[in-house]
């Protein structure tokens, strides 16, 4: 009987909050305390003291080649779904990028593995020597005790094409509030196998770019200061997005083959000041880039693209350690993406773990 009540008491709330409207469809009313009390709802925390997610297994190695054959490189890739940039007052009421929209099935994108290594793809008017970057190392140390790593997701809703059992109801071409499907159960990944690897990780699990596209980098930017007050220990910030590459009517999945295992590739933002907006030590998350670029190289030289320097800053002024994690593009699969998520963290999250001290 008491189960009975309690269930009947959750279902109760449940419905008087769904009639009210979702938080964000509030936000605007909120002051900067009940913001923080919203955030903490959707945060989990997983260290080695308390067990952590359960890791999800390797993917079992396949014997065919998951890699398109062609004789002809794909034409340059066109970037739609690059983030917009908490910053000047002119950026905040930016449209969102025009959606690319194709069928929902999977085998209608086109296969490309852009060439990666130790290379930078520099959109700015900044010099810079990847050789000597690449040799000054990370620039940062990780505390023993506490949440070293936040993994947040601006654009919360991005969405892979729907595949196999992976499909969703879309809130948006390739967007969905499921957290199942969409770039939030990556990260969901990458949390339970960075702890493994002995790193203490928040995951913040919230909804930042729906129902308003615009203004999601002010609302993602005021949760990575809540946190950074309250765990200060917090080294790495990791903005994990899925990109969209086209070029016209087609749409691109990137690809990789590493050991049999057929994943999306990866790619590293990292913004400047070269925007006019203050950003004053970017070449420090430039240095934590390459390093955990190295580190997967060393191990999957398909698996990652360039690291891509741009001139807005991305809210990666708010601390050292910050960077965007692009996993996979719209014409990708949700599997293909984690298991990219997987290779990825196979190689970097023990490298970083050798910055505890």
């Amino acid at each position: 009987m008491r189960t009975k009540l309690i269930a009947a008491l959750i279902m109760t709330a449940l419905s008087i909050y769904l009639l009210s409207g979702s938080a964000y469809e509030r936000l605007g009313d909120k002051t900067r305390s009940e913001i923080e009390a919203a955030r903490m709802r959707n945060v989990s925390y997983s260290s080695l003291s308390d067990g952590g997610p359960e890791s999800t297994p390797a993917p079992t190695p396949e014997t065919e080649s998951c890699l398109a054959e062609t004789d002809e490189a794909p034409a340059a890739v066109e970037e739609y779904d690059t983030p917009l940039p908490l910053s000047a007052p002119e950026d905040e009421d930016a449209p969102a990028p025009v959606p690319i929209v194709i069928d929902s099935r999977a085998d209608e994108a086109l296969e490309t593995t852009i060439s990666g290594g130790l290379t930078i793809k520099n959109m700015t008017g900044y010099e810079v020597d990847t050789a000597s970057a690449a040799l000054a190392g990370p620039g940062l140390t990780l505390s023993a005790d506490g949440p070293q790593v936040l993994i947040i997701h601006t654009h919360s809703s991005e969405a892979y094409t729907p595949a196999g059992l992976d499909r969703y109801e879309a809130s948006d071409s390739f967007r969905t509030e499921d957290t199942e499907y969409n770039i939030v159960r990556v990260g969901d990944e990458l949390t339970a196998l960075f702890q493994a690897a002995g790193l203490n990780v928040i995951h913040d699990r919230g909804i930042y770019d729906y129902p308003s596209y615009t203004g999601s980098y002010n609302r993602s930017g005021l949760a990575v200061e809540e946190y950074l007050r309250e765990y200060p220990t917090i080294a790495i910030v990791l903005d994990v997005h899925r990109d969209a590459l086209g070029s016209g009517d087609v749409v691109y999945k990137t690809m990789a083959e590493e050991s049999g295992t057929c994943a999306s590739q990866v790619m590293l933002l990292v913004g400047t000041d070269d925007s006019g907006l203050a950003h004053p030590h970017w070449r420090r998350n430039l240095a934590l880039a390459l390093y955990m670029q190295k580190a997967v190289n060393d191990q999957y030289p398909t698996l990652m693209r360039p690291v891509q320097l741009v001139q807005q800053r991305y809210n990666q002024h708010l601390t050292t350690g910050s960077l965007i994690v692009e996993v996979g593009s719209s014409g990708n699969t949700l599997q293909e993406a984690l298991a990219a998520a997987r290779l990825f963290s196979s190689s970097v999250a023990p490298a970083l773990a050798e910055l505890i001290e």
